[in-house]
């Protein structure tokens, strides 16, 4: 192959920060809908006999991490992006698989790449990422391509249905991304102490089943795994209640 077809170290440089950003480009721009309602205005989706937890915000987080794919992805960086800013209800009744919950996530408080969350992530995710990488990296998730923050500003978690599992509960979650609703099952682990609510869980998503279209460039050469994992940990409790400590929350 002749030096006029190679590609020149700044323009795979300049690549990998388009894969660093996470973005998806629909073949389409959708037609205009109504942004998701807000928490509040949600019916309780649990009425009989059910305490009410409010998501504590200090204690609670969600993680996202992205991959990079492709012969080209040594030019990237896999992602750690998270939500410190959970918020919603949970209705907990004595039958557990009756309990409901709405749970919202600010999509403009969403934070990129934070040196102790992906220490935690594991040897995928090693440190030091660049400061444009990670600005390139929000301005393009929050753009029209991906979350569009200007229309949608929250992602919502709504209980469809719960039944027990083997070593917990399984949970049918209606994901709620721009204006597309996908269900998936999700198995969680709970804590119920008085008035103190944890719930943990983690599940592997699909960017394209939630209706989003992971960037690809030269066939795939250089493109974002369509494939994410999502983990996180919920903790609630009653709204006239002050909120107890959780005991696992770092300092």
């Amino acid at each position: 192959m002749s030096a006029a077809y190679k590609i020149p170290q700044l323009a795979v440089l300049l690549l990998a920060l388009v894969l660093t950003s996470c973005a998806s480009q629909p073949t389409r721009k959708p037609p205009p809908a109504a942004p998701v309602p807000a928490a509040a205005e949600q019916p309780a989706p649990a009425r009989v006999e059910a305490r009410e937890f409010r998501v504590d915000t200090v204690d609670s987080l969600l993680t996202i991490q992205v991959y990079k794919g492709g012969p080209l992805s040594r030019a990237g960086h896999n992602h750690v992006i998270a939500s410190h800013s959970v918020k919603g209800v949970v209705y907990v009744p004595e039958d557990l698989t009756r309990a409901g919950f709405d749970i919202r996530i600010p999509v403009n408080e969403l934070v990129v790449d934070e040196q102790d969350l992906r220490a935690e992530a594991g040897p995928d995710f090693p440190p030091k990422v660049p400061e444009d990488a990670r600005v390139g990296t929000k301005r393009n998730m929050l753009s029209p391509a991906l979350l569009d923050v200007d229309r949608y500003q929250e992602i919502a978690l709504q209980s469809e249905a719960i039944q027990r599992g083997p070593q917990g509960l399984e949970v049918q979650v209606r994901v709620i991304v721009r204006d597309r609703g996908t269900s998936v099952v999700v198995p969680v682990q709970y804590e119920i102490r008085g008035d103190f609510l944890r719930v943990l869980g983690e599940t592997t998503l699909k960017q394209t089943d939630l209706g989003l279209t992971p960037f690809s460039l030269f066939g795939g050469a250089l493109r974002v795994q369509d494939e994410i994992k999502v983990r996180f940990k919920i903790v609630a409790h009653p709204p006239t209640e002050a909120a107890p400590t959780d005991p696992t929350a770092r300092p």
